[in-house]
């Protein structure tokens, strides 16, 4: 009987993983979905055969936990990653650490292939806390695992993202539309091009760093203008002046959730698009989606009524 090749997925619980995992189990993996909550990835198992997605408990911040996930495996994924420390050094434990451990013990257990998914904006010299330690286990998979993919994703959209619905809430709930750093440019990529592209370098068996982007570079300010008018909202946008976000910001990080840190304000203050002359998805043989295909079917909830329409008859 032949052995069923096995993937191991860290965080594949998540927004970007639940695409990958489906992915991998129909590419006739046997998916190892490595998560601090096994609980939590239950709702994965019928995306493959029975037996084929296996939640299995594994924090990348417990080494002993990270080597019984890697062991016997032949592709391993780390998509771990935050937004916002719960406590002080989360980005470095996590980020940085916990994704070089991943690399380390995949190395040493002969896993033949490693992606990790980092983000655009990875750089050592950023003000911004998430950035450097983005860069810093970017760095420290290529020195454990030189052989490793590294995608580099925009800001990714799809019915479960917390970009567009979190502002499409917004337009719903405020009389408002509050705007920050309104000119910052943004490349949206929707989530299934970002699991095809993994998919695409996995069957390469190579490594190299891909930026990921859509088809279409946006500000800002006009991705909110494009939510509004997707909601049937009319909402005034406002601009907020940097020094009251950095207020608002400290006193955020103190609540539950942080819904606005200092570090996610100092992002929003880059451009984040694919650098010029990086590969990207053309090099992975994907054509991108727009946002204008997909975006509008999940905002249509957010329309006044769209929540009632949504429910069946």
């Amino acid at each position: 009987m032949a052995t069923r090749k096995v993937a191991t997925v860290f965080g594949g619980s998540g927004f970007i993983g639940r695409y990958l995992v489906k992915r991998l189990a129909q590419a006739g993996y046997v998916v190892r979905v490595a998560v601090r909550q096994p609980a939590r990835a239950l709702f994965l198992k019928p995306m493959g055969a029975v037996g084929q997605i296996v939640p299995l408990a594994a924090s990348i911040t417990e080494e002993a936990a990270v080597q019984r996930a890697v062991d016997g495996a032949e592709v391993v994924v780390n998509l771990v990653g935050i937004l916002a420390e719960h406590r002080p050094g989360d980005f470095t434990r996590i980020q940085a650490e916990g994704a070089g451990r991943v690399a380390r013990l995949a190395a040493a257990a002969g896993v033949p292939a490693l992606l990790h998914l980092s983000a655009i904006g990875a750089d050592p010299a950023s003000p911004s806390r998430y950035a450097t330690s983005k860069a810093a286990g970017e760095a420290a998979v290529r020195a454990a695992f030189p052989a490793a993919g590294i995608l580099r994703p925009s800001i990714v959209f799809g019915a479960e993202d917390q970009f567009f619905n979190r502002f499409a809430r917004m337009a719903e709930l405020l009389p408002i539309m509050p705007v920050i750093a309104g000119e910052t440019r943004f490349q949206p990529v929707y989530v299934g091009d970002v699991a095809d592209a993994a998919m695409a370098l996995l069957r390469r068996g190579g490594g190299g760093v891909f930026e990921l982007g859509g088809p279409r570079v946006w500000r800002f300010r006009d991705i909110l203008v494009y939510i509004l008018k997707e909601t049937q909202r009319r909402r005034f946008l406002v601009p907020i002046p940097m020094g009251v976000l950095r207020w608002q910001a400290a006193i955020a990080e103190r609540l539950p959730g942080k819904p606005l840190t200092q570090d996610q304000l100092l992002l929003l203050q880059r451009d984040n698009v694919v650098s010029e002359g990086m590969p990207g998805l053309a090099e992975l043989g994907i054509t991108p989606n727009a946002v204008e295909q997909v975006v509008p079917d999940y905002l249509r909830r957010y329309q006044p009524g769209g929540r009632r329409k949504m429910v069946p008859a």
